[in-house]
């Protein structure tokens, strides 16, 4: 495994604790990771759609402005796939909206 992949894993890894106690800025910094591709994360814009979603979803203005953004560059599939992964997430974790 390579330093990116080790970097991307770490974190990936520290965020999602806290995004899965509905922590809106951990939720917007996974959104941040994967819709710009740094640190070895890849570029994935459902990934990305689904965490500023739920960030959104969690009181951050950011979040719901970055949702909107790379909706422009998503299908209506693909933003529909990004809302039914947020609702998966919601539902494993048993996450309280705000």
């Amino acid at each position: 495994m390579g330093y990116s992949e080790k970097t991307a894993r770490f974190l990936i890894e520290s965020r999602m604790a806290d995004a899965a106690a509905g922590n809106a800025d951990a939720l917007y910094d996974l959104g941040i990771a994967y819709s710009t591709g740094t640190n070895g994360v890849e570029l994935d814009l459902i990934e990305a759609h689904k965490w500023f979603n739920l960030a959104a979803l969690n009181g951050s203005e950011e979040g719901m402005m970055c949702r909107a953004e790379i909706s422009y560059d998503m299908t209506a599939r693909e933003i529909a796939e990004a809302q039914r992964e947020a609702r998966a997430w919601l539902r494993a974790t048993e996450v309280r909206v705000a």
